[in-house]
């Protein structure tokens, strides 16, 4: 089967991650999307608000929000790995653990814009095709590794959400 891998801290999950993870599944090759929910992103200062969603309350979150749709699937697959989560290390052990699964990794155009500061980049680009959706403002800033990769495929078409969990959080703290 051919996998995607949406990870995120899902603080929280939102109609964005939905509707994309929906198009995903809907307009590519994959059999399944799976949002793995982030325990501790590396990349991002871990803050109050943050802290305020338990990796489990985002779990559920995001079974609630898919369980109704084929094709996507809720994982607590990072829980279990060491912290905090380096992309490199969950793809080695998913391969491991479903040795029978082709993965593909999803990621937002404004991560593809910092990849050369992810642990073992080099690596996922040798290994995993890659499906990049598209983020405003993220165009023209791509660091030169990309540039020589060739198994990423840009997500021209899918839809734009103009929400973030950032704004979500920061709007419920001024209310």
């Amino acid at each position: 089967m051919k996998i995607g891998i949406y990870g995120g801290s899902f603080n929280p999950v939102h109609f964005g991650h939905v509707g994309l993870a929906k198009w995903v599944i809907e307009h590519t090759d994959l059999d399944e999307l799976w949002l793995l929910v982030s325990p501790l992103n590396p990349l991002k200062v871990e803050s109050e608000e943050l802290r305020a969603k338990s990796e489990e309350e985002r779990l559920a979150a995001v079974r609630e929000a898919v369980k109704d749709i084929p094709g996507l699937v809720a994982s607590d697959f990072e829980f279990a790995l060491p912290r905090p989560s380096y992309t490199a290390n969950t793809l080695r052990e998913l391969r491991k653990a479903y040795p029978e699964h082709d993965f593909t990794l999803l990621i937002g155009e404004d991560n593809l814009a910092i990849f050369d500061r992810w642990r073992e980049y080099d690596f996922i680009l040798d290994n995993f095709r890659i499906f990049v959706y598209p983020r405003h403002g993220c165009e023209t800033s791509r660091p030169a590794c990309i540039k020589k990769a060739r198994n990423i495929t840009f997500l021209a078409d899918a839809p734009y959400f103009d929400v973030s969990s950032t704004q979500i959080r920061e709007k419920a703290i001024r209310n």
